[in-house]
């Protein structure tokens, strides 16, 4: 099995997706919405990706956060509420914005079930800042670590109650980058004693089964290399001080905060410690160039993997019940 998590090209799987991938044994897949019709449709998606693997706990992600980060779409789906609506509700009463976030999460934990989605990639742990960038600050919990904490276990729980699997990111934090690792690679010059924050909620939820790495340099630590490409930052920071132990994958490995091939980025991150590689474009020659870069998946690596997937379960709940009082609670911010 390749340590790399691949996307695929359109609703389908073509033939010539079918055959790379059942050469490359790739750890699982993700899916955007170039891959989303509907319920029919994206049943069929999936259940054709377990027969192409032979894997029922195959891991197929996909970015179902709510708010302007959602692959699956009204009218065919609900939409959700980003992390801010939580924060807010936060401020008046916590107790009832854990239960509402609990509750969301669990409702899009049963609309990913259905289909056959296994991971979803949420919660974010990032701590905001004042001049964080709005790709984070419009998705993120809050600035308090405590907050961001007992949020993010809420969503963890309520995702493994509606049947998939949570993945906390992006560590160890985004919190602090003024610009938007899609485009550019953020810096952070904050100092070890100030990070202690940004690292807070990571610590409190490190039993997580998945995680996901930020594309930033943090020059307390590495002033050369971005977190998904540093060991210092993997060793010392995630599976050290943040006691992480859980499968840790890149964030997309084609994001313009990385330089150089895909094969190359991909190679390094596995290299720095990174469990998996999160190649989302489909792009054949970049999947090529990545599966003939890297070697089978480590053993300790592996041994992530399925103690991950064994912490799935069968969804439980009512999508209705769960929407009522998600919004019932939400009414109170108005």
């Amino acid at each position: 099995m390749k340590p790399v998590i691949y996307g695929l090209s359109g609703p389908v799987l073509t033939p010539d997706e079918a055959s790379f991938f059942r050469a490359a044994e790739p750890v699982g897949f993700i899916l955007f919405g170039r891959n989303v019709v509907d319920r029919p449709q994206l049943r069929a998606l999936t259940d054709s990706l377990r027969e192409l693997t032979g894997r029922d706990d195959l891991p197929i992600l996909i970015d179902q956060e709510g708010g302007r980060v959602a692959r699956m779409k009204p009218p065919e789906w609900p939409a959700f509420p980003a992390g801010p609506a939580f924060d807010r509700l936060y401020d008046l009463a916590p107790q009832s914005a854990i239960q509402a976030a609990r509750a969301n999460a669990q409702a899009i934990g049963l609309m990913l079930a259905e289909v056959g989605i296994t991971v979803d990639c949420l919660p974010l742990l990032d701590v905001a800042q004042p001049d964080t960038t709005e790709a984070i600050s419009t998705r993120a919990y809050g600035r308090e670590p405590m907050r961001v904490a007992a949020l993010g276990r809420a969503v963890l729980e309520g995702l493994a109650a509606g049947g998939v699997v949570g993945v906390v990111k992006h560590m160890p934090g985004h919190g602090r980058a003024i610009v938007d690792s899609h485009h550019l690679l953020p810096t952070v010059t904050a100092s070890e004693g100030e990070l202690d924050v940004d690292l807070e909620p990571f610590r409190s939820l490190a039993g997580a089964p998945m995680g996901m790495t930020s594309h930033i340099v943090f020059e307390a630590w590495d002033r050369e290399r971005p977190a998904t490409l540093s060991p210092v930052i993997i060793e010392q920071v995630i599976r050290g001080r943040i006691g992480f132990d859980g499968l840790l994958m890149t964030d997309d490995i084609d994001m313009k905060a990385l330089s150089g091939t895909a094969g190359e980025k991909a190679a390094g991150a596995v290299a720095a410690g990174c469990d998996v590689v999160l190649d989302c474009w489909a792009r054949m020659h970049e999947m090529e160039d990545i599966a003939g870069r890297m070697g089978d998946m480590p053993e300790r690596s592996r041994a992530r993997l399925d103690q991950a997937m064994a912490t799935l379960k069968p969804a439980e709940g009512d999508m209705g019940e769960l929407l009522a009082k998600r919004d019932a609670f939400l009414a109170l911010t108005t």
